[in-house]
């Protein structure tokens, strides 16, 4: 009787572990820029909650949203919202599975130890802007957009275009590229070298909604939607406040 009890227990500790590996998925997600430092740190945790493996591809919307319409293959995304909503329309992500994991408002970086800008007012920021010797941000991204329209609406962008540096606002100002980089708070914050001097003013802020969602002919649907429902759990939420975004309900 022990021994067959024993054989049991022993064919039991064989087949579950290959029964976890057979029902493992790999998922691609391509994500925003803005979300790339929460999901380093809840990759991690996913794979090791489920046992399925994230192929991450960052980048800015514009470009990742392009990239999905040419045809790129893809389990889940997250991008800003107006691109989401566009490839629902597109029929490229299935609208009942779209869910906003976050918000992100946009800061100013600086190289870290250097003095702090005063960020307190719309004429304070363009003041610091136009003293900078040099600025930084993405040009292709919601980043982008949203500050050529701003600079316009300020009166300033014709004094900002001689000292502007286009590509990641605070890796630039990290590696001492430029004075001030531009770009969501959560992008600055993990970057060696640099540090946020501030949010932008009230007046001028940008707040960003970032949605996800899954493709129709996502490869792994079920585990695509154990990806979302972890992005929303509550661990999820306390990892991507401390990253500089306001997790969404």
């Amino acid at each position: 009787m022990k021994r067959g009890l024993l054989a049991i227990a022993f064919a039991l500790a064989v087949l579950l572990p290959a029964t976890k590996v057979s029902s493992a998925a790999e998922l691609r997600l391509l994500c925003s820029n803005a979300l790339q430092s929460v999901m380093v740190e809840l990759g991690p945790r996913f794979e090791k909650a489920t046992g399925h493996k994230l192929l991450i591809t960052y980048g800015s919307t514009g470009p990742l949203q392009t990239d999905i319409e040419k045809g790129a293959a893809f389990d889940v995304t997250i991008l800003g919202p107006a691109a989401i909503d566009a490839l629902i329309k597109q029929g490229k992500l299935a609208a009942a599975s779209r869910v906003e994991l976050a918000r992100s408002g946009m800061g100013v970086a600086i190289r870290k130890g250097a003095p702090k800008p005063d960020l307190g007012s719309t004429e304070a920021f363009k003041r610091a802007l136009l003293n900078a010797k040099s600025i930084a941000y993405s040009e292709v991204g919601l980043t982008g957009i949203y500050l050529k329209g701003l600079f316009h609406r300020l009166g300033i962008a014709d004094q900002l275009s001689g000292k502007t540096k286009f590509g990641r606002g605070a890796e630039m100002v990290g590696k001492g590229e430029a004075e001030l980089g531009l770009t969501q708070i959560s992008e600055i914050l993990p970057v060696a070298g640099a540090e946020l001097a501030g949010p932008l003013p009230a007046e001028v802020q940008s707040y960003t909604v970032f949605p996800a969602g899954i493709a129709v002919s996502a490869p792994q649907p079920d585990a695509a939607k154990a990806l979302l429902t972890f992005l929303t759990s509550p661990e999820a939420a306390r990892v991507i406040r401390a990253h500089g975004l306001e997790p969404r309900s």
